[in-house]
């Protein structure tokens, strides 16, 4: 089905192991560094680069997006260092605090707050419910050859032959600010796609089978990938969409596929033909590494809690249920402290569950929803189980109307919604206590969808593909994969309709307003002023997580944290609150204990009497940031004083990047022995960074004698460091604007 292999050379379809081998198929004498060059994302990620140094990139988007829990803190930052109007086009859409009361405040606010500001600045605005940001995005932005920024991870394009990254809203700033994004060219991973689905299977399928051999082994981690092979002339656009924007959840940094007529059709459906363009691999390419898929050999899959790598196929789950649900129990139970009992949802026939979504970038588009419900047609999802539908747009929402989709499925019993992400964080189809609840949707993360274990809820998500969320609903809750089901696999031809987009999208690119004022809402506050770094930091250490993995969900809540996104403080106070309770109350009592007492004396005697020492806070996580691009999972820990975490290893480049954005030091370090409550004495830290040294001496200090570590900030590049020095990135743009 999947199948990894080492690096390769490329030609007319086919790898070889060799240059030799590939010359005599070829007839060209390419060397592995000459033939990366004819790769699809180094062609791209050089045209977009303006360093000259084809090593070290400094990319500059053609478009950002983002939506209204990360637009509103992106555009206040960039304001403060003396945004006028935005250089390139900027979409926001309002997708994810669409319900505008989610934990108590009005999200309207955000909404009246970006409108006001894509009239001021020039961008376009999306409102609630007419799109998800990817959706509109691909229908309306994304063209082969082009870059994408936006401020969600799942900001994937490939499909389309465009590459988009997903980052935390800094790096949208910097564009905004006309600055680049800053990577070292990244290696590229050849996915080739051979053969034809099978009966059943559809891109979520597809999706997770590649992310199950893929991500623990992080195969792909912070590198491109890109798709080849036969056998994507056998997929649709949308089938392709399906499987694009699941490629988030591989680690990588982006994703590109060839593009063929089908693409220059999707293009030209949506009014955009001219933007068509041939974009396939050159002559002789090599790839890094490659992953080689048989889509004729992939079965329905299902991704058991609590990640899409959890993923068999439905066919060896269910004959293995116990034994697996038994391994996903004892997680619960050792890793979030919580009972979860899925083994008395087995009976005789297989196993029940109760609740289904399709929803979002992943699930909610027009090819999964129509094989929904051709699979359901003429048949009741009953009284015991529940489905939600959520189309992705409102043109995809209408062509559904139009061919009767819609009305197959709502005599079904299931129910019908407009475009909103909520289900894939937690803001709506929050299931019951207890529930396992099997969606189309990106993530099925610890609590994601809406459960408080505190509270004494805990329910659960498995990831399948909208097929087989249908053939379960019509089987009375039992799971089925879609390939035990006959059903008329024909999607109808899609219709779109630009005027829902004319008639109430805002334009303003290129026609800033700047007398207007932004309009602000009582929730919306300013960021506090953060202060650069002192010569030498004493850090307490406020959180220690040694779990093998901790999400941007569980660094911040996604579900009850989304509507205090556009005001810090109040945000802060839930940082790590599912993960680490105590952190927020030990963050805030640095000072004024004994063992500060006993830590500032001991520092003092180790760097001086007088000495410059800046107190804070820190955490230890073993392995953070898997996740969401959301900035937030740092900007709440600096908020509140926390100036450093100290890992065995970031998750993903984007966490990463978002600490060293808001000016807190990424260390990396193989020890681990800390206790909440040690203090950590960082040494003339300042100088460290000013002299660009990779590996720090500190100390840890408890009620012992003080203990010799070693951290050490890898790769940490000229702009980091001033950015680190500055106390966070808009520090360094404040700076540039008073001068």
């Amino acid at each position: 089905m999947v199948k990894l292999m080492n690096g390769r050379y490329f030609y007319n379809g086919e790898f070889y192991e060799t240059a030799e081998e590939v010359k005599a198929a070829s007839g060209v004498d390419a060397s592995a560094d000459s033939a990366r060059d004819n790769t699809i994302s180094a062609r791209i990620l050089k045209k977009h680069s303006v360093s000259g140094d084809d090593k070290k990139l400094q990319i500059k988007f053609d478009a950002l997006a983002s939506h209204d829990i990360t637009y509103v803190g992106i555009i206040q930052n960039a304001k403060l260092a003396g945004l006028e109007k935005f250089p390139i086009p900027y979409v926001l859409t309002n997708c994810h605090n669409s319900l505008c009361a989610v934990g108590g405040t009005i999200n309207e606010d955000d909404h009246a707050y970006g409108l006001s500001a894509a009239k001021k600045y020039g961008g376009i605005y999306v409102p609630a419910h007419i799109a998800v940001i990817h959706s509109y995005m691909r229908e309306c932005y994304a063209a082969p050859g082009k870059m994408i920024l936006g401020s969600d991870s799942h900001t994937r394009y490939g499909a389309i032959g465009c590459m988009a990254i997903g980052e935390g809203g800094p790096e949208l700033v910097k564009q905004i600010l006309s600055a680049t994004y800053d990577i070292a060219m990244p290696e590229t991973v050849a996915v080739r796609l051979i053969g034809s689905p099978r009966h059943g299977v559809g891109p979520q399928d597809v999706a997770l089978a590649i992310i199950g051999a893929v991500f623990e082994n992080e195969f792909v981690k912070n590198k491109v990938l890109e798709f080849v092979g036969d056998g994507i002339s056998n997929l649709s656009m949308e089938f392709r969409n399906g499987i694009d924007v699941m490629t988030t959840e591989t680690k990588c940094l982006s994703s590109v596929w060839v593009t063929d007529e089908k693409t220059k059709q999707y293009l030209k459906t949506h009014g955009r033909a001219s933007d068509y363009k041939k974009v396939e691999p050159r002559g002789v390419a090599y790839y890094d590494s490659v992953i080689d898929v048989n889509l004729s050999a992939v079965e329905p899959m299902i991704a058991l809690p609590f990640h899409p790598s959890n993923a068999y196929t439905i066919r060896n789950f269910q004959a293995n249920a116990s034994d697996i649900l038994n391994s996903v129990e004892k997680y619960t139970k050792e890793q979030l402290g919580a009972e979860l009992d899925l083994n008395s949802k087995l009976t005789s026939k297989g196993l029940l569950v109760n609740h289904g979504v399709i929803a979002g970038c992943a699930g909610g588009i027009y090819d999964n929803i129509c094989a929904a419900a051709a699979i359901m047609k003429n048949r009741s999802t009953g009284f015991d189980f529940s489905l939600s539908v959520y189309p992705a747009s409102q043109p995809a929402y209408a062509a559904l109307v139009k061919n009767g989709v819609v009305n197959t499925i709502l005599e079904t019993g299931a129910t019908m919604r407009t475009a909103f992400c909520g289900p894939c964080f937690g803001a709506g189809d929050v299931p019951s206590n207890g529930s396992l609840s099997i969606r189309h949707t990106t993530r099925n993360f610890p609590n994601r969808e809406g459960s408080k274990p505190s509270d004494g809820q805990m329910s659960a998500v498995a990831l399948m593909d909208a097929r087989s969320i249908a053939a379960t609903a019509v089987n009375g809750g039992i799971l089925t994969g879609a390939d035990t089901v006959e059903y008329d696999e024909r999607i109808p031809e899609y219709s779109y309709d630009e005027k829902i987009y004319a008639n109430r999208v805002y334009n303003g690119y290129g026609k800033p307003q700047k007398e207007l004022p932004l309009i602000y809402g009582p929730n919306i506050t300013d960021i506090p002023k953060l202060e650069p770094i002192r010569d030498h930091l004493l850090l307490k250490m406020a959180a220690v997580i040694h779990d093998p993995v901790t999400t941007t969900d569980e660094l911040i809540p996604s579900g009850e944290a989304s509507s205090y996104r556009s005001n810090p403080l109040k945000l802060a106070q839930l940082t790590l609150s599912r993960k680490a309770p105590s952190y927020v109350s030990e963050t805030k009592t640095v000072t004024g204990t004994d063992a500060y007492a006993r830590a500032i004396n001991a520092a003092r005697i180790l760097v001086g009497k007088n000495a410059d020492i800046g107190t804070g806070s820190v955490i230890y996580a073993r392995y953070p940031g898997d996740g969401s691009a959301r900035e937030q999972a740092a900007s709440s820990q600096r908020i509140l004083g926390t100036l450093a975490n100290i890992t065995k290893a970031y998750a993903t480049k984007r966490y990463r990047s978002n600490l060293i954005n808001w000016g807190m030091l990424p260390f990396v370090s193989s020890f681990s022995d800390f206790k909440v409550g040690d203090f950590v004495l960082i040494p003339d830290i300042k100088a460290a960074l000013e002299k660009g040294e990779e590996e720090i001496s500190a100390f840890v200090i408890n009620e012992g004698e003080p203990r010799r570590i070693t951290l050490k900030l890898p790769a940490i590049t000229a702009e980091e460091r001033e950015t680190i020095l500055a106390g966070c990135l808009i520090n360094t743009y404040v700076k540039k604007t008073e001068r």
